[in-house]
């Protein structure tokens, strides 16, 4: 009897032995650790991604020439559309330098922009991350911000030779310098979660002066304030609907609408510092 219990309990001791173990080994040794496994998932991931790249690329070859037609269509008025956007950046882009140079103002163009693919979502009750599909080869460093159309996105936390990993803003250990649109006051920006595990949403801003007021009929937009020395000002967090006062009665806090396009995005743009000082 004595030695069945044994043998029942051996799967036990078995977990408890290496989580001990596991716990006295170096530190130098679990990063080592960790990062051999994430640097060998990396293939098995970006394979994973090519491959429903191929399939989504083989399913449009099957439709029908009236939606491939209707397609072109699509497409020929939305590249005229984006020429026409092109054209009219390119001349407020002018205008800016020009006006840089008349004020002697500092330019802001320290970074250039890398497009990546998302290759998965982590949406959980621990946190709310991205992997992308390119990494250290591609010139991709740690810390460097993420912004797609919507606006911020999240920030690069951990690098590998091909991919990376992305802290979405709605991440509860992301915190940011912001302001409110149209005013230039700094406060807090930290990510809140999500409401649902697919989705995410959640914001909270704190340190916010008396006299802003928001509401579900007159939101305001919370950007970033380029302080931090992270991500460039003026980038858009999110919408702030509700505002109320704290218990010291000197700064009000309240929630931030994320861009519900987080939970599905699928095309991101990193923007690596030129230099280590930006």
């Amino acid at each position: 009897m004595p030695l069945k219990r044994i043998d029942q309990a051996r799967p036990f001791l078995i977990l408890l032995i290496a989580f001990a173990a596991w716990l006295v080994l170096p530190a130098l040794f679990k990063r080592f650790a960790r990062l051999s496994f994430f640097e060998f998932q990396a293939p098995v991931e970006v394979t994973a991604g090519r491959v429903r790249d191929l399939q989504n690329y083989w399913s449009l070859r099957t439709r029908a020439k009236n939606d491939l037609i209707e397609a072109g269509q699509q497409l020929s008025r939305l590249n005229a559309s984006y020429e026409l956007s092109i054209r009219k950046n390119a001349a407020l882009e002018a205008e800016v330098a020009r006006l840089e140079e008349l004020l002697r103002l500092p330019s802001f163009d320290g970074y250039r922009g890398e497009p990546a693919r998302v290759l998965r979502r982590d949406f959980n009750a621990w946190w709310q991350r991205l992997v992308i599909r390119k990494g250290s080869m591609h010139g991709i460093t740690a810390g460097s911000p993420v912004i797609f159309v919507g606006g911020v996105v999240g920030r690069v936390t951990e690098v590998g030779a091909y991919t990376a990993v992305v802290d979405l803003v709605s991440n509860p250990g992301l915190r940011l310098a912001a302001c409110i649109e149209g005013d230039d006051r700094p406060v807090s920006y930290q990510g809140a979660g999500a409401r649902s595990l697919a989705r995410a949403e959640e914001g909270r801003v704190e340190f916010v002066p008396l006299d802003i007021l928001a509401g579900v009929t007159d939101p305001r937009r919370l950007v970033t304030s380029g302080q931090g020395g992270i991500f460039p000002p003026g980038l858009s967090i999110g919408l702030i609907t509700r505002l109320e006062a704290g218990s010291d009665g000197l700064f009000k806090s309240g929630p931030v609408l994320l861009d519900p396009r987080l939970a599905s995005v699928s095309e991101v743009t990193v923007l690596v510092p030129l230099t280590p000082s930006s």
